[in-house]
């Protein structure tokens, strides 16, 4: 964390521009922002079907984008460009794309952000900037990294470049989520759904999960902390880990369907994210009862 002297009370912010708005992600943290209060303006290359305010925002770094910024007091980057459904691997056979657009582009909003003085900047980064780690690691904030792939290194990257720009007007916090879930439609299960009714084969596959509202969550205690505490900062998200048997058997039961389940998947495998700073904050996440709960309700509403 960046030796400032800062304010040590942040008010609430009011306007937010919200980059990657209309994404899976980006739902639910629309929704937290306005169920807490907040004037939420989306940015994006298409305008939406919403009733929000809308704003052009590209990841092109070679546009000035300060105008989009006017009258706006906190900027939060969900966007990432990348192939549908891949992260990991996003990038195709065009690397140099993939990293022009989502760190050289997304530090050009930063800085533009910063120039147009907004107070305050999240960056949505992710658990990938652990890649490489051994097995059995624990995910933890203070760790040196150097990750394997090239999706976590342009997270790190950009996480870095924002720290760099942080002042005692500019405050910057990274936000590591690991995958996200929830009960929106479309779904990020949509396809393994697909494959269960189908009685299609699956293969075991264990992983770590957040639900969006609880990303969210998270989102607007940084949003609205004070400067001291995550200034220049990343934190770690993350809830459970849960594998392609457990969720399959979950929604299963829910909607009646008895089909073949994948065997279970070795949990131990799967590097935990600790969470202790973020919860220090006051975060509690929904836990197993909130996946079932959502498991529930995406079974119940594909009848």
């Amino acid at each position: 964390m960046m030796d400032l002297k800062l304010p040590s009370f942040a008010p609430p912010v009011c306007s937010v521009l919200l980059s990657g708005g209309t994404g899976l992600v980006g739902q639910y943290v629309t929704d937290g922002l306005l169920r807490a209060g907040h004037s939420v303006r989306l940015g994006g290359r298409r305008q939406p079907a919403s009733d929000l305010t809308f704003t052009h925002l590209t990841l092109d770094p070679t546009l000035d984008q300060r105008e989009q910024f006017a009258g706006i007091d906190a900027f939060i980057h969900l966007a990432f460009d990348h192939l549908p459904g891949r992260y990991r691997g996003g990038e195709g056979d065009d690397p140099v794309r993939f990293r022009h657009l989502n760190h050289e582009g997304s530090v050009k909003l930063f800085k533009d952000a910063k120039a147009a003085g907004v107070k305050r900047c999240i960056f949505l980064s992710s658990r990938a900037v652990y890649d490489g780690l051994a097995a059995g690691s624990v995910l933890r904030e203070d760790m040196t990294l150097s990750p394997d792939s090239l999706y976590g290194q342009i997270k790190l990257e950009s996480e870095q470049a924002l720290a760099r720009l942080s002042s005692s007007t500019f405050i910057t916090t990274s936000l590591r989520a690991t995958g996200v879930y929830g009960h929106h439609r479309p779904n990020k299960w949509d396809a393994l759904f697909g494959d269960y009714l189908a009685g299609r084969p699956i293969a075991p596959r264990a992983g770590s999960e957040v639900h969006g509202d609880d990303l969210a969550t998270a989102i607007l205690l940084l949003l609205e902390q004070d400067a001291n505490v995550v200034n220049g900062r990343a934190f770690n998200a993350s809830d459970i880990v849960t594998d392609t048997h457990e969720i399959l058997s979950l929604y299963g039961k829910a909607g009646g369907v008895s089909h073949p389940l994948p065997a279970p998947a070795d949990h131990a495998m799967v590097n935990v994210m600790d969470t202790t700073h973020l919860k220090s904050l006051g975060w509690q996440p929904g836990g197993r009862d909130k996946l079932k709960s959502s498991l529930r309700n995406l079974a119940v509403s594909s009848r």
